[in-house]
């Protein structure tokens, strides 16, 4: 017997190239089956509301309690649908064994971290104190990093580095070297976030390596990747043919509505939309990541592509092919969205507003192949 079915959704499965309505079963914590007619425990009618992939979102920062950006994962994923968040680098390696064990471990939904370069994280993050972890190069120790990383092998995805005017300041990209170097030697992926310049995009996007990620890749000016007459830039295009990864990662200051348009234009889409959601991103524009998939559902981007690049492409990204799925025998998580009509009111980070007409909207979430979220 079933212990979850959800009857009569729109089953949307990048992962498999499905979109029908149908009924979907999971069983022993796994999808079990999608069909029709399909009986369990537990039977909840989803008439009308889209079941997709657990959403995975990217680059969040739910370092709750241990540093000052950090929010709730599992309030996110009640409201925003997410059942894996990617930590972008919240910790370092002075407090991370604190963010394992006292937030990602007794976590309800899974939080999977890259280890920031600067020894203490992003420490200084607030709408009132707003210091660079990497402003100080006294703060990186690319031996510590490395010893880290290994001993934290089973967690940790990858590095992150933040560089640019706010992130790095007179450091420049002295801290992505470092951070490439680190990667390196542990055989791991790099996040690279680049802000105001310096360094320029050029010098940021020339050096990440194939399966390396460029978050905040649709920024606004300067450090754009379009040029003023719509053209995308040829360092960007190069990055992508080598296999660099593009993420949103929209957060307070680092996505624009006029990039955004002008790279769907030139058809460039990201690999991944996610929401930089933190202290201050979560009150807004960003808000989550349905907000942020909404934004590119109004400005053309169909529904399947959207849920594509925060399931199945995030997955990818991560290297972890069980997520991000809905395929029989899977990892048995789904989120339930309502897609509602009206005029809403989006943001960029740059203050230009756009009146959508659809919003996706989180109506339930399935954990470990139970209904968990609402009661």
């Amino acid at each position: 017997m079933n212990d979850l079915v959800l009857k009569n959704g729109r089953v949307v499965d990048p992962s498999q190239g499905l979109d029908r309505v149908a009924d979907i079963a999971f069983a022993g914590g796994k999808v079990a089956a999608i069909g029709d007619g399909l009986s369990g425990v537990d039977t909840r009618d989803v008439t009308g509301k889209i079941v997709s992939p657990g959403l995975i979102d990217l680059h969040t920062h739910v370092y709750w309690g241990g540093t000052s950006l950090g929010v709730e994962a599992e309030l996110l994923a009640r409201t925003g649908g997410v059942t894996t968040f990617i930590d972008a680098g919240s910790a370092g390696p002075g407090n991370f064994h604190g963010f394992r064990k006292h937030v990602i471990e007794p976590s309800p939904v899974r939080i999977l971290p890259y280890l920031n370069i600067s020894f203490p994280g992003i420490f200084a993050f607030s709408k009132t104190v707003m210091v660079g972890e990497n402003d100080d190069m006294r703060l990186i120790d690319a031996r510590e990093a490395v010893r880290i990383a290994r001993e934290h092998k089973d967690l940790v995805l990858g590095i992150k580095v933040r560089v640019g005017k706010s992130a790095s300041g007179d450091s420049g990209i002295m801290p992505m070297e470092i951070a490439l170097d680190v990667a390196e030697e542990c055989g791991l992926p790099l996040m690279a976030h680049l802000d105001m310049p310096p360094p320029s995009r050029h010098d940021v996007v020339s050096r990440l390596r194939p399966g390396d990620i460029l978050t905040h890749c649709f920024r606004p000016f300067p450090n754009a990747p379009v040029r003023a007459d719509g053209k995308v830039r040829d360092e960007i295009i190069a990055a992508r043919a080598r296999g660099v990864i593009f993420d949103i990662g929209h957060g307070g200051g680092s996505f624009g509505f006029g990039t955004t348009r002008a790279m769907l234009a030139a058809g460039f889409l990201p690999d991944v939309i996610s929401s930089d959601v933190h202290v201050i991103s979560i009150e807004g524009p960003a808000f989550d990541l349905l907000t942020t998939m909404s934004k590119f559902l109004c400005l053309g981007v169909d529904l399947p592509t959207v849920l594509k690049l925060a399931t199945v492409n995030a997955a990818d990204a991560i290297k972890r092919p069980d997520l991000g799925t809905l395929k029989i025998g899977s990892v048995g998580e789904a989120t339930v969205i309502d897609q509602v009509s009206g005029k809403f009111d989006y943001a960029d980070s740059i203050g230009e507003h756009m009146v959508g007409d659809r919003r996706l909207l989180s109506a339930g979430v399935v954990l470990a192949g139970k209904w968990w979220h609402p009661i």
